[in-house]
């Protein structure tokens, strides 16, 4: 399972993540009915993942150290989310670029011994 996968797959209860990030639970339905994460449920049981988990960090951060309010989280949030896609998406194009430059030099390579040979 890739790094990305394991970090969205639900494990902890409620009352662990609450434990973890030292704050109430009540804390965490208030950041699930905000918007700012939305753990999966089994059995009307919420579960949360470690991405949950950086996530709900990352409000606690803003809201309790910084002072930022639900619409400055929500904003920033929402800009770190369109980062990590444009990451994504400069990842893949490299990796088509890498692929692309790895392909023209393999045929570069051929033809220089092609005419060396002759």
């Amino acid at each position: 399972m890739r790094n990305r996968e394991k970090k969205k797959e639900p494990l902890y209860m409620i009352s662990v993540v609450s434990r973890m990030l030292e704050v109430h639970p009540q804390t965490l339905r208030m950041y699930e009915k905000e918007g700012f994460i939305c753990p999966k449920r089994v059995n009307k049981q919420r579960l949360y993942s470690e991405e949950d988990i950086e996530r709900l960090n990352l409000v606690i951060k803003l809201t309790k150290e910084l002072g930022v309010n639900k619409a400055g989280v929500d904003i920033i949030l929402r800009m770190r989310e369109k980062i990590e896609m444009l990451q994504n998406e400069i990842e893949d194009m490299m990796k088509f670029v890498q692929d692309d430059i790895r392909e023209e030099f393999e045929i570069r390579l051929r033809n220089l011994f092609k005419q060396k040979s002759e």
